[in-house]
Formats: C-alpha cells, structure tokens, sequence
C-alpha cells in the first residue's frame, strides 16, 4: 500500500509535469487506486481508474491512453492477463499502449524482470511520488 505521505511528496514537481496525457490506472486496492489517481490529476494528466484488468482492458479500448499504469496481481484478471489482452488488440485500438507494472512481488531495480514479461517497466511498491513521475516521464519520453 501507498501511505499517506504520498499526495504531499511530490510538492516540488512541476505542477504541469503531465499535461495532456492519459493514464489509466489499474489498481484492486480503491485507496491507491485513489491516491495515484489525485496524484497524477495534480500533475495535469487526465486519470481514468479501473478495479481490474477488465475494466482496464475496457478503459484502453475506449480512452486509448498514452501510458497504463497496472497493479499485477488483482482478483477476477491480473496484470499479466491485462498486458496480453492489450496487446492483442490492434494498434488503433490501444494495443502499443506503454504498460507500467505496480507490484511488490518484484524488487529488481533495472525493471528487467518487467521488461522480460512485456511491460515497460515497473514501480516497486510502495514508491514514491518521484518515483511515479519518473518512471512516467521516462516511459513515455521514449
């Protein structure tokens, strides 16, 4: 889980740091799921959330975001399911979204293990409001 110092961390961050982009943001847990999406909101990003990899595979289809950040491990379809449903899709369609994994499952600070799986990197839970921004910035900057 994120705490509570998060919304507050990220002071010093441009407030504009992600003007104009989309992000869906798969997460079970409503409180992260929450507090990622006010904190993305703050830099200027448009945030559509989603409880789980189908609402997210949903969420891509209709909104084709610039990046997807997703939680891996979810009830009812997780992070790895997601990944591949996108990346079924065409690309018209949402299916070369950049896809972030959230995960506490993976503690590898080069993200290899994520690129491996087909994401484009990952956040190690709990991160920080920095780090969330700099992964962003770094994803979708490429």
């Amino acid at each position: 889980m994120l705490n509570e110092t998060f919304a507050s961390g990220a002071g010093s961050m441009p407030p504009n740091a992600l003007d104009n982009l989309t992000i869906v943001v798969v997460e079970d847990h409503a409180d992260s799921r929450d507090l990622i999406g006010a904190f993305l909101r703050q830099k200027g990003a448009n945030v559509i959330s989603a409880a789980d990899g189908f609402e997210g595979l949903e969420a891509v289809k209709t909104h084709h975001p610039d990046l997807v950040l997703s939680d891996l491990v979810m009830p009812r379809r997780d992070g790895f399911e997601l990944l591949n449903d996108i990346r079924s899709l065409d690309s018209s369609r949402g299916g070369s979204v950049p896809v972030i994994a959230m995960t506490a499952l993976l503690r590898y600070p080069d993200g290899q293990p994520s690129r491996d799986t087909g994401f484009e990197t990952h956040l190690a839970k709990p991160f920080s409001p920095k780090q969330l921004l700099d992964a962003i910035l770094y994803v979708v900057r490429r």
